[in-house]
């Protein structure tokens, strides 16, 4: 195991900084590129992944994999299943579509931001809701249509106030 990440993959492959690869690349696991790869990194079906491209790793093509960490160049669509993280020198020249985004100052996309719509969100590994806490989505969807009603209802006093205000101020004898 060469590297260890906090989100439980660990790192299991290296493609170094001299490595040049021109053709897909199908992995499992963990793996992390320096080097530049011609073609498409995808991860294989059902198994956990994790793909993390360091500042001097470049993608043309496209990434699909559970978790990607991303410091390097990306040119061609991204697919993130669980966490895109963007990291400072991140560049992305293309589509991307995650399902969790976590985006550093500094890092640039070129290209839609898609999030993935799933059935049931997840949460995250390293995040676990108590038990009995409402869900945070219902709790802020409640209150706000509350303040869409508070706000119309306010908008329309200032309305009612203002044609009052001006049929106050019509110049006196001129004719209607």
């Amino acid at each position: 195991m060469l590297f260890s990440k906090k989100k439980g993959l660990s790192i299991d492959t290296l493609i170094g900084a001299a490595a040049v690869i021109d053709g897909d690349v199908t992995f499992s696991g963990g793996l992390r590129l320096d080097g530049r790869v011609r073609g498409n990194m995808v991860a294989a079906e059902g198994k956990s992944s994790m793909l993390v491209i360091s500042e001097k790793g470049v993608v043309e093509g496209e990434v699909r994999v559970e978790h990607l960490i991303l410091n390097g160049t990306v040119t061609g669509p991204v697919h993130a299943a669980e966490l895109l993280e963007l990291q400072p020198h991140a560049r992305v020249y293309g589509e991307v579509r995650y399902t969790a985004l976590e985006m550093h100052q500094g890092a640039i996309v070129e290209g839609r931001l898609v999030p993935l719509v799933q059935a049931e969100v997840r949460a995250l590994p390293n995040h676990v809701q108590p038990e009995g806490e409402p869900e945070v989505r219902a709790v802020a969807s409640e209150a706000s249509q509350e303040a869409v009603e508070t706000v119309g209802v306010a908008a329309a006093d200032i309305v009612e106030a203002a044609s009052a205000s001006e049929d106050s101020k019509a110049p006196q004898g001129a004719a209607a």
